[in-house]
C-alpha cells in the first residue's frame, strides 16, 4: 500500500470538497430559484465533465496553467513554480471535474424546498441570507451532505484528469489511483490488488450512504 499517494488523496479529496462547498452552494442557489432564460447554458457548462473524456479536460486544463499561458506565466511570477504538475494545479482541477457532483445535488435540494416557506420568511422581514441558512440549508441537508461525500468520493477516484494535468511526482501529485496503475505497470498484483480493494470499499460505502439518505430524506414542508 503507497500510503503516501493515500494521503495525498484523502489531503486533495477533503480541500476539494470545502472548495466546491464554498463555490457549489450560491451556484445551486441561483441555478435552483432564478428564472433566466439561459439557466440552461450555465447547467450545460456545470454537467460538462460528465460527458466530456477526462484525457480531453485534462488536456484542456494542462493548456491553460502551462508555463507559456496567461494563468500560468501569472502563477510563476507569483509562487517561483509551475502551475502544472502541482498539488495546487491539481486541486483546481480537480474542483473542476468533480464540479457537477457537487452543485446538482445541492440544486435539486433547494428546488424541493417548498416555495412557500421562503415568500413567508421574507415577509416576515428575515433578509435573504438568514433566510437561506434557517429555512433552506436545514430542509436541504440530505441533498446537501449527499453532494458532499459525492465530490469527495469523486475526487479520490481520480485519474485521468490527475495524470494530464499533475502527472506522476511521488509525494506531490501521484494519487492513489496512479498508484495502482504504477503498481500494475510493475507487475505487482498483489499491492494494485489491496489498493483496488481500498477504493472499492470507499466506492461501496459513499454509495450506501448516498442510497440511504435519499430513502431517509423526508418529504419538504409544505404550508396548509
Amino acid at each position: 500500500m503507497d500510503w503516501e499517494a493515500l494521503r495525498l488523496s484523502l489531503r486533495l479529496a477533503a480541500l476539494t470538497t470545502l472548495a466546491l462547498l464554498a463555490l457549489g452552494l450560491p451556484l445551486a442557489y441561483w441555478l435552483a430559484f432564478t428564472r433566466r432564460r439561459w439557466k440552461f447554458l450555465v447547467e450545460a457548462v456545470v454537467g460538462l465533465p460528465l460527458v466530456l473524456p477526462p484525457t480531453v479536460l485534462g488536456f484542456y486544463l494542462l493548456v491553460a496553467m502551462g508555463s507559456r499561458s496567461p494563468l500560468g506565466k501569472t502563477w510563476t511570477a507569483l509562487t517561483g513554480h509551475p502551475l502544472a504538475f502541482s498539488f495546487e494545479g491539481l486541486l483546481a482541477a480537480s474542483i473542476l471535474y468533480s464540479l457537477p457532483f457537487t452543485v446538482q445535488p445541492f440544486a435539486a435540494a433547494f428546488a424541493a424546498v417548498d416555495r412557500g416557506l421562503i415568500e413567508a420568511s421574507w415577509c416576515l422581514g428575515v433578509s435573504r441570507v438568514r433566510t437561506f441558512l434557517r429555512v433552506v440549508v436545514p430542509l436541504s441537508w440530505a441533498g446537501l451532505l449527499t453532494g458532499m461525500v459525492l465530490s469527495f468520493a469523486h475526487t479520490l477516484g481520480e485519474f485521468g484528469v490527475v495524470l494530464m494535468v499533475g502527472g506522476d511526482l511521488p509525494g506531490r501529485t501521484r494519487t492513489v489511483s496512479i498508484a495502482v496503475f504504477d503498481q500494475v505497470q510493475a507487475l505487482d498484483y498483489a499491492a494494485a490488488g489491496r489498493t483496488a480493494l481500498l477504493l472499492l470499499g470507499v466506492s461501496f460505502t459513499v454509495l450506501a450512504l448516498v442510497y440511504g439518505l435519499r430513502r431517509a430524506q423526508r418529504k419538504p414542508w409544505t404550508l396548509i
